[in-house]
C-alpha cells in the first residue's frame, strides 16, 4: 500500500461530511443523526477492525478514564461540528474550524509549558487578523459561526488532553473511543426523534448541470457514518503508522477544509462570501506556517538524534581499535 493513499481516503472522506448531512436535510435531526453516524461507524469498525488485530476489545483498567473522558470529547466535537454545518455553507465551518490548531499551541504553551518563537506570535497575529477580516460574527451567519469556533476549540482541547495522556491512534483504542461515544450520544434520538429513515426528498445536485435526484435519507446517513466516519477513524490509524503525525497534521489544516468547501461548490452551489475566502485564505495560510514549523521541528530533533548516534558509534569502534592497538 502507498504510504500516502490512507491519507488520501482520510481527506477526502473528511470532505464529505457536510456533504451528506446537507443532503439528509430535514429528515433526521442534526443531533440525532450524529449519533446515528457514530453508531454506524462502531458498527463498520467492528466487522474490519478484527480483520487486522484480534486483540482491539483488550483495554486496561487504566485506561478506560482517559478513553471515557476523550470519547466524551469527541462526541462533544462531533455534535458541534456537525450542528455548524447543517446551519452555515461547509466553507465557513470547516475555515473557521482550523482555528484549533493555535488553541492547541495555547494549551500547549499554557499547560504543557512548550516554548514559543518569533514565528509563532507572527503566525498567530495572521490568524487573528483572518478571523478579523472574515468577520465571522457579522452577518446571517454570526450564530453558526459561533458554533464551529467553538468547534475548533473543543477540538483543541481533545488533542491536548490525548497530548496529555500521550495516547496513540491505534485501531483497538480508537474503537474504544467511538464505544464511549456512542454512549454519551445515544439519548440524542429518544431526546430529538428517531427521524424518517426513509423519506424521499428532491436533491439538486450539481447546480451548475441542473442535476435532481431522488434519494432515501438512510442512503446519506450511511455514507455520514461508514465513509465519513467509520472510514476516516480506520484510516487515520494507517496514515498515522506510514507517515509524520505532524505532515498528517498539515494536510489536515490546510487540504481537507479546502476540498470539503470545493464539494459544497461544486455539488451544492454554496458560495461563500468574499470576507471569508480572503479571512480564511490568511487562517489556512497561518496554519500552514504553524504546522509546518512544528514538521521541521521534529525532522530536526530526529536529524539531531541520528547525528549524536553516529558520533557516538565511530567514537566507540575508535576506542574499541585503540584497544587492540
Amino acid at each position: 500500500m502507498n504510504k500516502y493513499f490512507p491519507l488520501t481516503v482520510v481527506t477526502v472522506a473528511e470532505a464529505t461530511i457536510g456533504i451528506f448531512i446537507k443532503l439528509t436535510g430535514n429528515a433526521i435531526n442534526i443531533f440525532s443523526l450524529t449519533f446515528y453516524s457514530v453508531l454506524f461507524a462502531l458498527l463498520f469498525l467492528g466487522i474490519t477492525i478484527p480483520l487486522i488485530d484480534r486483540s482491539f476489545l483488550n483495554i486496561s483498567r487504566k485506561e478506560i478514564k482517559p478513553t471515557l473522558i476523550i470519547g466524551g470529547l469527541i462526541a462533544s466535537q462531533l455534535v458541534t461540528f456537525n450542528f455548524a454545518i447543517s446551519i452555515v455553507p461547509i466553507a465557513n465551518a470547516v475555515i473557521l474550524w482550523t482555528t484549533y490548531s493555535f488553541f492547541v499551541f495555547i494549551f500547549s504553551i499554557v499547560f504543557l509549558k512548550e516554548k514559543t518563537t518569533k514565528l509563532h506570535l507572527i503566525v498567530f497575529l495572521i490568524a487573528f487578523l483572518g478571523v478579523f477580516i472574515a468577520k465571522p460574527f457579522s452577518g446571517s451567519y454570526a450564530f453558526g459561526n459561533a458554533v464551529a469556533l467553538l468547534d475548533g476549540l473543543i477540538y483543541a482541547v481533545l488533542i491536548a488532553y490525548m497530548r496529555y495522556e500521550d495516547k496513540i491512534e491505534t485501531t483497538g483504542i480508537v474503537f474504544w473511543f467511538l464505544v464511549f461515544a456512542a454512549v454519551f450520544l445515544s439519548p440524542m434520538p429518544f431526546i430529538f426523534g428517531f427521524g424518517e429513515w426513509f423519506a424521499f426528498n428532491a436533491y439538486s445536485l450539481a447546480p451548475l448541470l441542473a442535476i435532481t435526484v431522488q434519494i432515501p435519507a438512510i442512503v446519506w446517513v450511511l455514507g455520514l457514518g461508514v465513509f465519513s466516519t467509520g472510514v476516516v477513524y480506520l484510516f487515520i490509524t494507517f496514515a498515522l503508522q506510514k507517515i509524520n503525525a505532524n505532515i498528517y497534521s498539515l494536510v489536515d489544516i490546510v487540504v481537507s477544509p479546502l476540498i470539503a468547501a470545493f464539494f459544497g461548490f461544486i455539488i451544492l452551489g454554496e458560495i461563500p462570501s468574499i470576507s471569508l475566502l480572503y479571512g480564511g485564505a490568511l487562517l489556512l495560510f497561518a496554519g500552514f506556517l504553524l504546522s509546518s514549523d512544528i514538521t521541521r521541528a521534529e525532522l530536526s530533533k530526529t536529524h539531531h538524534f541520528y547525528k549524536y548516534f553516529r558520533t557516538v558509534k565511530r567514537r566507540f569502534y575508535r576506542a574499541k581499535a585503540a584497544k587492540k592497538k
